[in-house]
């Protein structure tokens, strides 16, 4: 015997048997034409000229009502019962009782009876943070950056900590306390609007923000005073997290130091795409191709005279110049390479970067 599928009917379907029985049309019929039981058609009928309405609760009799209303009463009785027994017995505050029975019991309710509103119940309470505490947690947080963040990066180090705190505040500390960030004010670099003519085009078109690992990277050089001479660094930076993969330190502004940039790299050289730089001599030259083209990385040059083609590297250099390389004397080429190597895993594991949501680079990768 087949079982019969239960069906679920809307207000207006019922109203509209109900007015095709009153229109004349016999009880059999419909039953038949549309499928019914007789007691649901019954109970339809009957409904509508009681009530006029087919919701269960607006058909229940006194008696039925009167149940419901007790059986409530009762199991509300019962709960006040239970919840203040454990408040006289276990002494807890009115917040954990609430929170050890809100699995069982209603937490209006529960608020009711302990006569506490609903809306304290919910609030979380944050312990208050005294004046000499957070000048304590803003100056440790400055100093650990050795001077390098000013109060953004401050405010979310202070975030992550679960204190919420303003810029201005924070600025009222560190002017309280002389904590002068390294950082100066951006200036603009004119650049020529010269015709990009070279063989090598600019590919990379200032897609700065890459969605995938080494699906883009980008390089430069600048050069820094070791005692009595320069010296010359090359960074290669992966656009998708900031982070700087490639590195490299030498006397010679040559290709051989870019060279060794790039085989520095830790990862499978084979996964880069795209390999951006300016157009100087070290990077636009046959040594840089070859190495390029064994792996099959595509090659992307700069605008003649623009560095907003390279914005990214732009902005690195900048930062390890005012950071990190104005604020130390270096006597020797191992000196610079050693500092420069330690100043490069802070950039990565530690530095938070505003054009990350202020995510360290390695917790980019990490995500990815």
């Amino acid at each position: 015997m087949s079982r019969r599928v239960r069906r679920q009917f809307t207000d207006d379907f019922k109203q509209q048997i109900v007015d095709l029985h009153n229109a004349g049309m016999k009880r059999s019929e419909i039953i038949k034409e549309y499928d019914l039981t007789p007691s649901t058609f019954d109970k339809w009928v009957r409904q509508a000229k009681t009530t006029g309405s087919f919701k269960s609760v607006d058909n229940l009799t006194n008696d039925q009502r009167e149940l419901i209303a007790l059986r409530k009463r009762n199991k509300e009785l019962e709960m006040q019962l239970d919840i203040l027994k454990q408040a006289a017995v276990i002494m807890a505050p009115k917040r954990q009782i609430i929170t050890a029975n809100k699995d069982k019991y209603s937490i209006s309710a529960m608020c009711r009876w302990l006569n506490l509103p609903r809306s304290s119940y919910y609030y979380k309470a944050i312990e208050p943070v005294s004046e000499t505490e957070l000048e304590e947690k803003v100056k440790q947080i400055f100093l650990e950056s050795k001077s390098r963040y000013g109060a953004r990066k401050i405010k979310k180090c202070l975030e992550t900590e679960g204190i919420l705190l303003s810029r201005r505040r924070i600025r009222r500390i560190m002017k309280r306390w002389n904590l002068v960030s390294v950082y100066q004010q951006t200036t603009f670099k004119s650049h020529s609007k010269g015709k990009n003519e070279a063989p090598i085009p600019n590919r990379l078109a200032r897609q700065f923000n890459q969605e995938r690992p080494l699906e883009a990277i980008v390089t430069d050089l600048t050069y820094v005073r070791v005692g009595k001479r320069w010296a010359y660094v090359c960074l290669i930076i992966d656009l998708y997290n900031r982070e700087i993969i490639g590195l490299s330190v030498g006397w010679q502004k040559t290709a051989e130091l870019v060279k060794q940039a790039i085989q520095s790299i830790p990862y499978a050289l084979t996964k880069v795409n795209l390999f951006h730089s300016d157009r100087g001599k070290e990077f636009d030259n046959q040594l840089i191709d070859e190495v390029l083209g064994a792996f099959g990385i595509t090659r992307s040059l700069s605008q003649a005279g623009c560095p907003y083609d390279n914005a990214v590297a732009e902005s690195t250099y900048r930062s390890f110049k005012i950071e990190f390389i104005n604020q130390e004397i270096f006597h020797s080429l191992e000196e610079l390479t050693l500092k420069t190597k330690d100043y490069v895993h802070w950039w990565n594991h530690h530095r938070i970067h505003g054009s990350l949501n202020y995510q360290t680079p390695m917790a980019r990768r990490v995500i990815a």
